[in-house]
């Protein structure tokens, strides 16, 4: 039986480079599951790698087939924008690990779908004042900075992943990713055990 090892935090606390880090320790075998959304594609990303990016009309057409398993809407200083994840049959858990980055909302609804035995949380923290700096600098390097989406992911963040909605998500372990190279072997022998 697989498992799906299911990657949180706020934003800028360094997901990106765990997950990437995570996928090439071979002993893991995970594959990726890569989500999708509506929102514009940045500088640097590609189409089937980070997102499958699509429009509200992709997400409605997806929604009415029934293969959305989670979707969280987002009202952004550039308009509405959605991210999810499909039951697109690249999903195996039978056979497969996988490893996914969310939220987590999305965290709760992809256990409640696929089974809370087969998806393990992994959520990461990070001063707030280095998530801050992180943000500011990535988006710095963006061919059209947004700070006004910065800063509204940001203050969204104290909400989203309050210490009361992490208790009700069943969340009891939580890992700092202010050195990478311990917080990598933590969430290592976490999986492994």
């Amino acid at each position: 039986m697989g498992k799906m090892v299911y990657l949180m935090g706020k934003s800028s606390s360094g997901k990106d480079t765990v997950y990437k880090h995570l996928l090439k320790k071979n002993y893991l075998q995970l594959k990726k599951i890569v989500p999708y959304t509506t929102r514009p594609i940045r500088s640097g990303e590609r189409n089937g790698k980070e997102y499958f990016f699509t429009d509200e009309n992709g997400f409605k057409n997806m929604q009415a087939q029934g293969k959305v398993i989670e979707d969280r809407a987002y009202h952004t200083y550039h308009g509405l924008w959605r991210y999810f994840t499909v039951d697109d049959g690249n999903i195996d858990l039978d056979h497969n690990n996988y490893i996914i980055i969310g939220t987590l909302e999305s965290f709760v609804k992809t256990a409640e779908y696929f089974g809370r035995d087969k998806v393990f949380p992994v959520m990461l923290t990070v001063d707030d004042g280095i998530r801050l700096q992180r943000a500011l600098d990535r988006e710095r390097r963006q061919e059209k900075p947004s700070y006004q989406e910065l800063c509204r992911r940001y203050l969204a963040d104290e909400e989203d992943f309050s210490e009361k909605k992490i208790e009700e998500a069943g969340i009891n372990r939580i890992f700092s990713n202010e050195n990478l190279e311990k917080c990598l072997s933590e969430i290592e022998d976490y999986l492994l055990h």
